[in-house]
């Protein structure tokens, strides 16, 4: 009895190795799977006034990003002061409302910055 329930499970594992060995073989024969290519995109758009639409963004972007800048050098002396008047063991609400601000204009800042 034993012989026989060795020996079917023996031929069970061929028989896993066998179909492992064809699946493996078979996935080596297709090569990486194909990627789509990106969508075109037109390069020069222009605007009604003739000015490249890209051009323009960047330029708002670039206003936007220096306002932001200053708000945010502003708000980062303002912290500072704050936590220099403030005990080490007191720490007020405006001050936590600061550094959400802060935290605020540097991810606005970095999503344009990553956008192009």
């Amino acid at each position: 009895m034993m012989s026989s329930e060795g020996n079917g499970r023996a031929i069970m594992i061929s028989r896993i190795v066998l179909l492992l060995s064809l699946a493996l073989a078979s996935t080596a024969q297709q090569g990486p799977p194909e990627r789509p290519l990106p969508p075109e995109t037109p390069d020069e758009v222009r605007l009604p006034n003739g000015k490249l639409q890209r051009e323009e963004i960047l330029k708002s972007d670039y206003r936007r990003t220096l306002e932001d800048a200053r708000a945010l050098a502003k708000l980062a002396d303002e912290l500072k002061a704050d936590l220099e008047r403030s005990d080490y063991n007191v720490l007020s609400v405006g001050t936590l409302k600061k550094t959400d601000d802060i935290d605020r204009l540097a991810r606005r800042i970095r999503g344009r910055l990553k956008r192009f």
